[in-house]
């Protein structure tokens, strides 16, 4: 199956008519066109189990470490989303910080929405009703990036890179895309990453 995430769905160019519907299971995405009795699986992403603790490109994943200087309200909500998807709450956390900067009605010029900037679609895709539910937000986001890091290897360059400018872009261009305001993001989430696992006191 080709790989792809939600942020590929509203892109693709389509030329045939019909109806598109995405349904979701344990272990896949797909996104099916129906044209009169005929089913098309358009596109389909499978999401893979790991173990909780892997080693992604020199990084070590811990969806079971505690945070640290992360809004009390938000610390809980991230911790359960992190155990729930296999994700290092500390990188939910970087990521979250970059993007609305803990802002949970934060929206962007693009349309981007709540504490992890879900785009209309992606938060469609990914079963979030209201982006501005934390809780929801944070579900979403978290299960995008495990979603990202399956579809990546684990590489965390890719998968921030992919999180910013879509999986696409990343995919086009074998690697981080040479857009300023990707490469920038990738920095700056990687860092703080890294010092909120050298440092307790990084957020």
């Amino acid at each position: 199956d080709r790989r792809f995430s939600a942020a590929d769905v509203p892109a693709a160019k389509l030329r045939k008519s019909g109806k598109v519907v995405i349904s979701n299971d344990a272990t896949k995405i797909t996104a099916w066109r129906f044209s009169g009795n005929i089913r098309e699986a358009l596109v389909s992403l499978r999401s893979l189990r790991r173990a909780a603790t892997s080693n992604f490109g020199g990084m070590l994943y811990d969806p079971n470490t505690s945070l640290s200087a992360v809004p009390q309200r938000y610390s809980p909500i991230i911790a359960d989303a992190a155990r729930a998807h296999g994700v290092d709450p500390r990188l939910v956390a970087a990521v979250v910080r970059r993007e609305s900067a803990w802002n949970p009605n934060a929206v962007s010029h693009v349309g981007a929405g709540g504490l992890m900037q879900l785009m209309p679609a992606t938060a469609r895709f990914l079963g979030v009703n209201d982006v501005f539910d934390p809780r929801q937000n944070i579900f979403g986001g978290t299960r995008y990036l495990r979603e990202l890091l399956d579809t990546f290897d684990g590489d965390l360059d890719l998968t921030l890179a992919a999180y910013n400018a879509g999986p696409g872009a990343v995919q086009k261009y074998k690697g981080i895309p040479p857009y300023r305001e990707t490469r920038a993001y990738v920095k700056a989430v990687r860092a703080t990453y890294e010092a909120s696992m050298a440092s307790s006191h990084s957020f």
